[in-house]
């Protein structure tokens, strides 16, 4: 049965920003538009390599559970497509955690999230966008405005990169969707239109981070990932290892606001002697760098409400709707699902019109809730946190959670639930589920740190890698 309703194949849909989030949408439009427009300011390349258009694409990505199940499902063979490149499938039972509690506990985990890097990832979306026929893509151009009324967004200004004497075009749209990520000018495009602006929330613990990659060494620690997590407020410090294609780890260290590195490699190295474990700097002093040290400042996390206040025909997902704290993983998950969202709409309504934008925007919200609660909330822990949510039911939040973290080191159960909340696979009500919470309340967590085992189950001195 082909795809019915009023506006089935009707109209022209453009996406503003061609990044993962922007392919992803336009995926998500086909066969409910006739034609999908992408404006890139880039140019792709031919082959993974990184763009100077993603700032963050030298520095570690994941798509967490929900995030491949959505791929897969937009996208079916793409997880497979991503596997067989190189990217790497971590369960959570492959992950060397260690929470504010201390090591969280061990068990055979299903949940798991796919590791490799930025290029790989959005080179395998690219190519399967670009053979989709009724996609449209202008690269190497900017938009620079919207058309409409107050009311209703009716179509896109656009224009030629870095050509001073290129005109502006009107690209005329029966929806247009910005994905343009966490820089975007949609507030202020909205605002010239007379539109009142939507209600944010922002909350900014200040993070900044540098990465670094390296040939993975042998023999291979007793883990595949390792990721020794900050805790508040005395320890702002955190560092991650990844594994990625080509035989190599993606390490970062990231700090808190007044915790911050100091640029370069004798930055990155300090950073790693100040973590609160060694075991990541026993692990990388056995490995070779395979690039340079990089730095990167993502800004405030920032969620605009365009599900209470938008004018018709426009839909925001990615980064453009909500940016996070990157340490917490979550971003091209939630993209992921957004987009997910989108084509539920599209599907529901039949088309591209006004209804499906409504539809999209209140999908969107809810798929970015949790992410956006697990991720502010923690942020607010920090002294040196600007915004975010505050009060005693956040209070009593953080007393609940700490509770949890302690249980599971030592409870597989509750480490599960941990797991399931955090790859955003399961509601945050799974903590409150009767074992869990009995658990929880029977309290006996150890909170304290046990070191790293490697492949024959031996424990090293210093909680590194044999």
């Amino acid at each position: 049965m082909g795809i019915q309703g009023e506006n089935a194949g009707q109209g022209t849909a453009v996406v503003i920003g061609g990044g993962l989030a922007g392919m992803l949408a336009a995926w998500a439009l086909r066969g409910y538009a006739e034609r999908i427009v992408v404006v890139e300011r880039d140019r792709y390349p031919d082959r993974p390599a990184f763009r100077s258009g993603l700032p963050q694409g030298r520095h570690a990505h994941l798509l967490l559970e929900a995030g491949h199940r959505a791929l897969d499902e937009l996208m079916p063979g793409a997880c497979a497509e991503l596997t067989a490149a190189g990217a790497v499938r971590v369960p959570m039972s492959g992950v060397r955690w260690l929470s504010a509690a201390g090591w969280l506990a061990e068990y055979e985990s299903e949940v798991a999230f796919l590791s490799c890097t930025r290029p790989l990832l959005d080179h395998t979306v690219l190519r399967r966008v670009r053979a989709e026929p009724s996609v449209r893509w202008l690269e190497n151009t900017d938009a620079v405005g919207l058309l409409g009324a107050p009311g209703e967004v009716t179509g896109v200004r656009v224009k030629g990169r870095g050509d001073a004497r290129a005109r502006v075009r009107e690209l005329r749209a029966e929806l247009v969707v910005d994905a343009s990520g966490r820089t975007s000018s949609l507030p202020s495009w909205l605002a010239r239109l007379g539109c009142p602006s939507a209600p944010e929330e922002r909350v900014d613990a200040g993070v900044s981070y540098t990465s670094r990659f390296y040939h993975r060494s042998w023999p291979e620690p007793g883990f595949t990932a390792l990721y020794l997590q900050t805790k508040a407020p005395d320890k702002p410090r955190l560092g991650v290892v990844l594994p990625v294609e080509d035989g190599r780890w993606i390490a970062s260290v990231g700090a808190m606001r007044g915790a911050e590195a100091e640029p370069g490699e004798a930055g990155f190295d300090r950073q790693l002697r100040l973590l609160r474990d060694p075991s990541l700097r026993e692990l990388l002093a056995r490995a070779e760098p395979a690039g340079a040290v990089r730095g990167f400042r993502p800004g405030p996390g920032v969620r605009r409400h365009y599900e209470r206040r938008a004018p018709r025909g426009l839909v925001v997902l990615g980064d453009a709707v909500c940016t996070f704290n990157p340490v917490y993983g979550q971003g091209i998950t939630v993209a992921a699902l957004g987009a997910r969202a989108l084509r539920a709409a599209a599907e529901r309504h039949g088309g591209i019109g006004h209804r499906t934008a409504h539809t999209a925007r209140k999908g969107i919200a809810a798929a970015t809730n949790t992410a956006w609660m697990l991720s502010s909330s923690e942020d607010v822990r920090f002294p040196a946190t600007t915004g975010g949510p505050a009060g005693v039911s956040v209070r009593v939040q953080h007393r609940y959670l700490d509770r949890v973290m302690r249980r599971a080191t030592v409870d597989p159960r509750v480490c599960k639930a941990l797991h399931e909340v955090m790859s955003l696979v399961a509601d945050p009500t799974a903590l409150m589920r009767p074992a869990v919470l009995a658990a929880v309340l029977r309290g006996g967590g150890a909170g304290d740190p046990h070191p790293p085992r490697d492949r024959r189950g031996r424990t090293s001195g210093a909680g590194g890698p044999p």
